[in-house]
């Protein structure tokens, strides 16, 4: 730890404690964390933190008495900066990211401050890393995104199937996404953001890969696979038109163990034809519904951000990601599998990852990186501890 570390009262905080999936996330943290962990709450309404302090004191006694309470609003630049320069750790649940999330990361950048959030918005990341990334450099700060489902499970899925393979070799890896679950208001108007901008989106990973030095000896690649019947996982796949795949490549190209030529095919994992098809007609029809102002409107409406599935409902979610790993004549077939991905299993990444940047042994990374590249033997190794599954399956 630095001097500069030593200094700030905080090892992480969390912003944004007081939504749905930052209650989750501080109730986490309030029994996992160790007793070392210096932690705090913050958000714009201090009575509200106060509540939930008083919430999770109830099942953890001593928890009122510790727990520090921050205000910090992400329409107040200034309290961004107070904020980034109190800890060393962010951990961030404020989105859509694209609307409430930029002044914050830039604090981040400038203040030296290690950063995680729950993103899954390709936009963000993108202007996110033209603007700070070297900045970030600079400081020794690490902008890490995509820590919840988007995108650890797959990111951190990849990695490990990479190292089931031969080093220095072409590797051809796809990944089957299987998941029962509901979805929050916050993530419905994430959803809806990104499908009314498209053009914006294209134009902020043009400027991306303007920005982005080129990889001389190596290629490191992830399109859009056909959708097809994949006979190794005995399902339908459809292309999954996320961030996941992009994460996995930018760990492709940071790390030289996914070899000199690597590609990365995302598909979502569906049993039954019909099954598949009306999950198409219905994606295509909410980003129609999405380019109206109107009609986006009344659909934000029907769910309010903060709001989200009950305990029992969250019980009953579940998800798989099966990967298929091939390079130099092997063939390996490996899953990552958990609980409720949007939101149980998304506060729980959520909080070991902000521990990792806090607590563990990492390698010497800056700037904006994924979670494979800044945290991953270390995060693997957390989430396992903590009921996450990573097994190899098959070998051929």
């Amino acid at each position: 730890m630095s001097s500069q570390d030593q200094d700030r009262p905080y090892d992480v905080v969390l912003f944004g404690a007081t939504s749905f999936v930052g209650a989750l996330t501080a109730a986490y943290l309030a029994e996992h964390a160790p007793d070392t962990l210096r932690w705090a709450i913050a958000g714009r309404d201090p009575d509200k933190l106060r509540r939930l302090r008083e919430r999770l004191a109830a099942d953890r006694p001593g928890c009122a008495d510790k727990l520090p309470v921050v205000r910090a609003d992400a329409a107040d630049p200034a309290s961004l900066r107070e904020l980034a320069a109190c800890t060393r750790v962010v951990a961030s649940t404020v989105g859509p990211y694209l609307t409430h999330g930029r002044d914050l990361v830039a604090a981040c950048a400038e203040a030296g401050t290690d950063y995680a959030d729950l993103t899954g918005e390709p936009e963000f990341v993108d202007l996110m890393y033209v603007r700070h990334d070297a900045r970030a450099r600079e400081t020794g700060a690490r902008l890490v995104h995509a820590c919840g489902f988007d995108s650890v499970p797959h990111d951190l899925g990849v990695y490990y199937t990479v190292r089931q393979l031969p080093q220095d070799v072409p590797l051809r890896v796809d990944g089957f996404v299987s998941v029962k679950a509901r979805f929050s208001g916050g993530t419905f108007a994430s959803a809806l953001q990104q499908f009314a901008r498209g053009p914006q989106m294209l134009a902020a990973a043009r400027e991306r890969r303007r920005h982005e030095p080129r990889l001389a000896d190596r290629k490191a690649y992830a399109p859009p696979g056909a959708p097809r019947y994949a006979a190794e996982v005995d399902a339908w796949a459809l292309p999954l038109p996320t961030i996941d795949p992009q994460v996995v490549q930018r760990s492709a190209r940071a790390l030289p163990r996914y070899g000199p030529d690597f590609r990365y095919r995302h598909y979502a994992a569906v049993r039954s034809l019909p099954v598949a098809l009306g999950g198409v007609a219905g994606v295509t029809a909410l980003f129609a519904a999405a380019q109206l102002p109107p009609v986006r409107r009344r659909l934000s409406g029907l769910l309010k951000p903060g709001e989200g599935p009950d305990a029992a409902q969250r019980a009953a979610g579940r998800f798989s990601v099966r990967f298929v790993g091939e390079g130099g004549g092997q063939r390996v077939f490996t899953e990552v599998w958990g609980g409720d991905p949007g939101y149980d299993e998304t506060a729980k990444i959520l909080a070991e990852a902000s521990m990792s940047l806090a607590l563990d042994d990492l390698p010497a990374t800056a700037g904006q990186v994924t979670p494979a590249e800044a945290m991953g033997d270390a995060l693997t190794a957390r989430l396992r501890g903590a009921g996450v599954g990573f097994r190899v399956a098959a070998r051929r």
